[in-house]
């Protein structure tokens, strides 16, 4: 998801989309684990999505966007 995106969301909207890609990431690790991870590089991606969507809540946090 592109931070664009992030930002037409709700505060609350965006918590709810960081609590299910946490639960993603930890299905992704479970399954690096297990060894039946098929795509790797989307444990790189939902951990980026997590930090993009996490700046966006700072940012209205401290007024700058």
């Amino acid at each position: 998801m592109k931070a664009k995106e992030f930002r037409n969301l709700s505060d609350v909207e965006i918590e709810q989309q960081v609590n299910s890609l946490k639960e993603e990431l930890f299905n992704l690790r479970f399954q690096l684990a297990t060894g039946q991870l098929d795509n790797p590089t989307r444990i790189g991606e939902v951990r980026k999505d997590i930090a993009r969507a996490k700046t966006i809540l700072r940012e209205r946090e401290l007024g700058i966007s």
